[in-house]
């Protein structure tokens, strides 16, 4: 709870404040002198590839209070090629800045990334580099097949 505080003067009226927050949450001093382990949330209605993210992130959750941490989770930026204009190359750099100033922002003592596609693994792991905190990345598994004309219609590989 102590990493990252805000000043504001006094490092303990701004530890007293963080707590008088996430208290308000409805998190006890027991659960708030675990570990804390940030899970990213990349869910998006708008990305298929990350369509079973919110089975993972409970999955993790239950992992995580089993380890004796405290699992909290947070959104970042959510890429899909199909999606991304002007180009998903801009917005996997917007991803990996994102994701990295939500893990400093916060008062985590480690990560679990979730993330599928090209571009959202990589601007992960530029994150978790360059925030500098212990991280695990959790890849989201492959994309499931569409259907069109009564034939299974692969992402891009039957497009063409």
């Amino acid at each position: 709870m102590r990493k990252g505080l805000a000043t504001y003067g006094d490092p303990g009226f701004s530890l007293f404040l963080r707590k008088a927050f996430i208290k308000a949450m409805g998190f006890s001093d027991d659960a708030l002198e675990r570990p804390i382990i940030g899970i990213t949330n990349t869910f998006s209605d708008f990305n298929p590839c990350h369509g079973n993210v919110p089975r993972l992130i409970e999955a993790i959750k239950r992992g995580v209070m089993l380890a004796g941490g405290l699992p909290m989770e947070f959104p970042t930026v959510s890429i899909h090629e199909s999606f991304s204009n002007p180009t998903s190359m801009f917005l996997r750099n917007l991803m990996a800045m994102d994701t990295e100033e939500m893990i400093r922002a916060q008062p985590m003592d480690a990560v679990v990334l979730i993330g599928g596609c090209d571009k959202t693994i990589p601007a992960q792991m530029m994150a978790c580099a360059s925030a500098d905190v212990p991280a695990i990345i959790v890849p989201v598994g492959p994309m499931l097949v569409g259907h069109y004309g009564g034939e299974e219609l692969g992402a891009c590989t039957d497009c063409r």
